[in-house]
């Protein structure tokens, strides 16, 4: 693979995990305004299994549970 498609590939991975990471946040803000609406918390566990996931090791060298846990300190959902 040439360098500029291997650069190419590994900003896709980084924009899906960029969404990600986004995407979480706004499903747990909305949890937070309306707690324990079924298609937010499916969401939200769908995208947590994502971050655990061996697709998201392929994408990242990153620590997928770090990161989730790392969003969710940053909400002040834990600790």
């Amino acid at each position: 693979m040439s360098k500029t498609a291997d650069r190419n590939w590994q900003d896709l991975a980084n924009a899906v995990i960029v969404q990600a990471a986004k995407d979480y946040r706004l499903a747990q803000y909305r949890n937070m305004k309306r707690p324990e609406q079924e298609n937010t918390l499916r969401e939200i566990r769908s995208l947590e299994t994502f971050f655990r996931s061996k697709w998201f090791a392929v994408l990242s060298n990153l620590d997928g549970k770090r990161l989730l846990r790392d969003l969710r300190e940053q909400m002040g959902l834990e600790g």
